[in-house]
């Protein structure tokens, strides 16, 4: 799974075919389908894998600061700076599965836009700890910021991005 989880997101899914992963991994390609009976199946595997890492990412952060609600959403906002900054990004894993497979009810497509859900779902909630008047709201413009600050270390690199994104949560809060 780690070699799926490296060339997927380094290369894509749809440049990768099974001959390169069993190749990279040193598995048998009848080992390999006998674990996932295709490459849908290795792609939902991806897309898993990936969630599971971005929520024990996401709470790690998250339990560093109890009762802190504001200082929660700067340490994901640094956090994603970071992760941004990091020499082997390659843009939001789950957006990029969206944009190769466009079909809503792929295994994959299905979890990268559960965990789109589930980042607006959670941010509602950190807005709600704040006391602010509208938390389904901010927590929006929140999701927004981070999909936006994912696109932007794509596109023009994430120089400034970090403070960038501290004073765009600032603006949007309200502080």
């Amino acid at each position: 799974m780690e070699t799926v989880c490296e060339l997927f997101y380094a290369e894509g899914i749809r440049a990768v075919g099974i001959d390169t992963v069993v190749e990279r991994s040193g598995v048998s390609k009848s080992s390999l389908y006998r674990t996932f009976e295709s490459k849908d199946a290795l792609i939902a595997a991806f897309a898993e894998e990936w969630n599971r890492r971005y929520w024990q990412w996401w709470d790690g952060v998250i339990d560093a600061h109890p009762g802190a609600p504001r200082a929660k959403l700067d340490a994901l906002f640094k956090g994603l700076a970071a992760q941004i900054s990091a020499p082997q990004f390659r843009g939001c894993p789950f957006t990029n599965l969206v944009t190769e497979i466009s079909d809503r009810r792929h295994p994959g497509t299905a979890i990268a836009c559960a965990n789109k859900q589930e980042v607006r779902r959670r941010l509602r909630a950190l807005s709600g700890e704040l006391g602010v008047r509208d938390p389904r709201r901010l927590g929006d413009r929140l999701a927004l910021i981070m999909d936006g600050a994912y696109g932007r270390g794509m596109t023009l690199g994430a120089a400034g991005l970090e403070l960038e994104l501290l004073e765009m949560v600032e603006l949007v809060i309200g502080v």
